[in-house]
């Protein structure tokens, strides 16, 4: 058997690994799951053990990993938390970040390679900690919800500098193409917000438990469908999927309660049991440890690198805290603001395609985001202490 077939052997194996040690270690301290998929990763890869390798067909599926990742962050936003002041803040929040993010970018290297270590250290992996708010109960809350906006932009305003930056066009031509894109999401958006839905959540419901699963297939129809545009306008297609991950809330806001959360429980399973561990772990046997550790520089780089996105993310997402926050929530937004991985992973696999970036410093950037999902959540959720599912949560706004 070669490493590029153990590779599909070993990855179930260690998906299952995963939670099965994130519970043991839990016992003292709570470590996200994705922490373990990508040290699992790291472990079985070229890098160390030698028992994985790259495989393609391994790849598609991470792509589609990926995919569903920012799907899911789409489809768990509530538009209503960018009203008022969460939203202003949140947006503005991220515009600090960015220029942050390349004055320090170009510090560690002058020219278009600061544009993509600016954006990657603006970015914010709400994918990652949604499902860490949503088991701490923190989803609903006032807290919850300003994470949730920081997140929502701190993923969909990096994928709009990917596009217009990075894209291989000029800037004023990128830009138009992306206008030509926001054009088709607002259409889709248009049709799931005002076409009436009730005759496709009654068929919702009439195939939760049958092998029609209708719900599944539109997810993927829709998912797909923004995916082929975003890739057709030469657009990163994560823009796409962020897009249907939108697009499908609106579609099921005024189905019946029991019939979403039995769909969002069916699509949870189908990303966070199957497609996005793939994606994790993956990454980890893929990541080129060996330039990194060749580099005693790029090692420097490592904590400073974590000092840097508290620095360009996290302090800029505490300005969308909420006005009653306790000191300490306060902190708890900073690290959580500053939690980054799936953006990080993409923009630097751009950035050593185009020949922008170093293969040792895209594993550098790579390995600070895998440090900041290890410490960061566990210090924020430590931070909130006794207020973690104590607040009382705010009704739930549908749209």
């Amino acid at each position: 058997m070669s490493a590029a077939q153990a590779t599909i052997f070993l990855i179930p194996v260690l998906a299952v690994l995963a939670p099965l040690l994130a519970r043991g270690v839990g016992v003292f301290v709570r470590v996200p799951v994705v922490v373990f998929e990508l040290m699992l990763g790291i472990l079985v890869g070229p890098a160390v053990l030698g028992w994985a390798a790259p495989s393609e067909f391994v790849e598609l599926l991470s792509e589609f990993g990926l995919a569903m990742l920012f799907f899911v962050a789409g489809s768990e936003i509530q538009l209503s938390a960018f009203r008022g002041r969460t939203g202003r803040r949140a947006v503005g929040g991220w515009f600090v970040s960015i220029a942050l993010g390349i004055a320090v970018g170009w510090l560690i290297a002058p020219g278009e390679a600061a544009i993509v270590i600016a954006i990657a250290l603006s970015s914010t992996a709400l994918g990652t900690i949604l499902p860490m708010l949503r088991d701490n109960g923190e989803l609903r809350t006032p807290f919850g919800k300003a994470v949730g906006a920081i997140g929502a932009v701190g993923e969909f305003a990096p994928l709009v500098a990917i596009s217009i930056f990075l894209g291989g066009r000029d800037p004023g031509i990128a830009t138009i193409v992306l206008i030509a894109f926001v054009l088709v999401a607002a259409l889709a958006i248009w049709w799931a917000f005002r076409a009436p839905q009730g005759a496709l959540h009654r068929f919702v419901n009439a195939t939760l438990h049958t092998s029609g699963q209708f719900a599944i297939r539109v997810v993927f129809l829709v998912l797909g469908a923004l995916v082929v545009v975003s890739l057709l306008l030469d657009l990163d297609m994560l823009l796409g999927a962020f897009t249907a991950g939108i697009v499908w809330r609106l579609v099921m806001r005024d189905a019946a309660a029991a019939d979403r959360d039995a769909v969002e429980s069916k699509i949870e399973g189908v990303a966070f049991g199957f497609l996005v561990p793939v994606f994790f772990i993956y990454t980890g046997v893929t990541f080129d440890l060996e330039a990194l550790l060749a580099d005693p520089e790029l090692l420097l780089l490592l904590p400073i690198g974590l000092a840097g996105l508290l620095l360009v993310r996290g302090l800029p997402s505490m300005l969308a805290a909420p006005a009653d926050s306790r000191p300490r929530d306060r902190a708890a937004v900073v690290f959580f603001g500053a939690t980054g991985l799936p953006i990080i992973v993409a923009v630097t696999n751009i950035g050593v395609d185009e020949k922008i970036l170093s293969s040792g410093l895209a594993a550098a950037l790579v390995g600070i985001g895998m440090l900041s999902v290890l410490v960061f959540p566990v210090i924020g959720t430590t931070l909130r202490g006794d207020a973690v599912g104590a607040s009382l949560p705010v009704a739930e706004e549908r749209l």
